[in-house]
């Protein structure tokens, strides 16, 4: 292990439904602002659930010229502007025209969903004979060009990948990119999640399996992970970029390291399609997977980044899977769930955990989990309700993703002051 590159980070971007911008994020993280509102993109009236964590006043157009961003879905725009963000925030100004500079620049990106936006209306159009058929049907609706657009946009020529493992998605690709520059395959990969779900079609499917929260005023209130009357997740979308990059390369040209990626691990239940095994034990094993990988004992982590849905299943089954994992320091150990403010952005939502972990340690406090005014007795850790608290000392972060699949990721950080 001693001979592996370290990763740190050295560039965050952000497009949230609570905040587009890094420090738009973390405030509305200090502040607990929810992003939940009615939705507007489309007729939602058909629909039992008629809300949604969208990014507002979000207009693809500044991110891409105009012809370009019709012919992709709404998940590249939305990328894009984050991984800008991130090589700003780097202080990395790639120059097309310098070969040997875009070459040492990777791209990977997790997503679960892709470009649904932009299929479903193709498919409609195709079957009903309504609407116009886009030949860029093809490309803007299968994952694998999705990390392209990217690379095409900013001009990295090093690898383009995409990962696609559901709500793990953005944790995977985190992890896998973390792989790269520890074997030295590139100094620097731009890194994390993006996904825009909010669809009619996405909407009814949830719907139907019973997993969309319900109604309730006010609308913000709808995300409530680990509370006793909860009852679905919110859907979101988003991205989050990140720079990720070879320690020694950063500290050489002079960066400002954010924080540093230690350990990351991946398990299957092997159990079923949407449902977490009921036993938890595949969940816990990839967190002591995680901390094996990062080489530090469970006692050093100060602070839990939960997957935290507002399902009744996942959130019990959740805080089983930590008890597991972390035994008796599971319960002095401070975690919050962001998809209480942010909902659920499906593949996006790692990278987002990641982000609110990073962004909130090193402003010094940890972010609430908000709308928890009533814990379910089954969930019963300290999830930090209702208001951020005071980060102390805390550096050391566990990010936990549950996904679909039967499939489990955590990923350990460091973050540096």
């Amino acid at each position: 292990m001693s001979n592996l590159r370290r990763t740190v980070i050295t560039g965050i971007g952000v497009v949230a439904a609570n905040g587009v911008g890094a420090d738009a994020f973390t405030q509305s993280l200090y502040n607990g602002v929810s992003g939940v509102d009615w939705i507007d993109s489309f007729d939602a009236s058909p629909l039992k659930v008629r809300f949604a964590a969208a990014v507002k006043n979000f207009d693809p157009r500044r991110v891409l010229d105009e012809r370009d961003a019709r012919r992709v879905g709404r998940l590249v725009p939305l990328a894009v502007a984050a991984a800008r963000e991130a090589l700003q925030m780097a202080g990395i100004a790639i120059a097309p025209a310098d070969r040997e500079q875009s070459r040492r620049i990777g791209v990977l990106l997790g997503t679960g969903g892709g470009g649904l936006d932009f299929i479903e209306p193709q498919y409609r159009a195709y079957f009903t004979g309504e609407g116009k058929y886009s030949p860029f049907t093809v490309p803007a609706g299968t994952h694998g060009n999705l990390s392209s657009e990217i690379s095409i946009a900013l001009g990295c020529r090093g690898f383009s990948h995409v990962v696609s493992t559901g709500c793990a998605s953005s944790t995977d690709a985190l992890g896998y990119a973390m792989r790269h520059i520890e074997r030295g395959d590139v100094p620097i990969v731009l890194a994390g999640g993006a996904d825009a779900p909010i669809t009619p079609g996405i909407l009814k499917g949830f719907e139907m399996m019973r997993i969309l929260a319900g109604e309730i005023r006010p609308i913000q209130r709808a995300s409530r992970p680990f509370n006793r009357d909860r009852d679905g997740f919110v859907l979101g979308e988003g991205a989050w970029m990140f720079v990720l990059e070879d320690a020694a390369h950063a500290v050489a040209r002079g960066a400002v390291v954010l924080a540093e990626l230690h350990g990351w691990a991946s398990t299957c239940d092997a159990w079923h399609r949407v449902q977490p095994a009921p036993d938890a034990l595949e969940s816990a094993r990839a967190i002591t997977l995680a901390l094996a990988d990062a080489g530090i004992g469970l006692e050093r982590i100060d602070y839990v980044n939960l997957h935290g849905t507002g399902t009744r299943l996942n959130d019990e089954l959740e805080t089983r899977g930590l008890k597991l994992a972390l035994g008796k320091h599971a319960a002095r150990i401070p975690m919050s769930s962001t998809k209480s403010m942010i909902g659920h952005p499906q593949g996006a939502c790692g990278a987002a955990g990641v982000a609110a972990s990073i962004l909130s340690l090193r402003a010094g406090f940890i972010h609430p989990t908000i709308n928890l005014d009533d814990p379910d007795p089954c969930c019963d850790l300290d999830y930090v309700p209702g208001r951020a608290r005071p980060s102390g000392a805390a550096t050391w972060a566990l990010c936990n993703c549950i996904a679909f699949g039967a499939k489990n990721s955590a990923l350990v950080l460091r973050v540096w002051r």
